[in-house]
């Protein structure tokens, strides 16, 4: 029986889909196994994410990440403390210094929980923190936390609502399956699938006990 592998790049023959993972060569871009992106170039998606700002793109595992999502990070950001925004000190002949970081509009780490499906054409503002197991519409624009198990969408990105209440999402973080060796999520598969949320319920009772 053949077992699913993070580091294959093309996990769908004859499809534009890629394991993000095993195609990364930055070092601030860190990505869990198995997320997965519909197209060839991740990389690209990722702007204005310069290494000496230090912030850090970080995705979990098992995400899906459609084609066009942009996640824009804080080398996007104009200094807003001045009368001008214009940045002077990037282009040629210009008599400015850099600012320190610390006048910038730095806004940290952008973190992707696990699981979290983000649809075409989305766009992730810097500093953004999305938990597991969220929905990010198409076209949205996400300037703020995404709390876990929410769906969120439009510009700016508002959630329409909670996945499942409070109590499954409980257990379900609780449990956290993509954390779980493969052989045991091949097991799991039939549960994760299943749109039987009190059966589901029992079953992770029984599981996290």
């Amino acid at each position: 029986m053949n077992t699913p592998n993070p580091d294959n790049p093309r996990p769908v023959p004859g499809f534009d889909v890629t394991y993000v993972k095993p195609t990364i060569t930055r070092p601030n871009i860190i990505v869990g196994d198995f997320t997965y992106y519909s197209g060839l170039d991740f990389e690209r998606q990722v702007a204005h994410h310069y290494e000496f700002y230090g912030d850090r793109l970080i995705i979990g595992k098992f995400c899906q990440i459609g084609a066009g999502a942009v996640f824009i990070m804080n080398g996007a950001n104009h200094r807003m403390n001045g009368v001008s925004t214009f940045p002077f000190y990037i282009l040629e002949h210009w008599e400015a210094d850099a600012p320190p970081l610390s006048e910038l509009p730095v806004k940290g780490d952008t973190v992707i929980g696990n699981d979290v499906w983000i649809g075409e054409n989305a766009t992730i503002l810097p500093g953004v923190h999305i938990g597991d197991g969220a929905i990010v519409g198409m076209n949205a624009v996400v300037g703020s936390d995404v709390e876990a198990y929410a769906i969120v969408a439009g510009n700016p990105a508002r959630r329409i609502r909670k996945r499942f209440d409070d109590e499954l999402i409980a257990l379900l973080e609780a449990f956290r399956w993509w954390d779980r060796p493969v052989e045991e999520i091949q097991r799991l598969i039939p549960l994760l699938s299943s749109g039987d949320l009190e059966a589901i319920r029992q079953e992770l009772k029984e599981k996290t006990k």
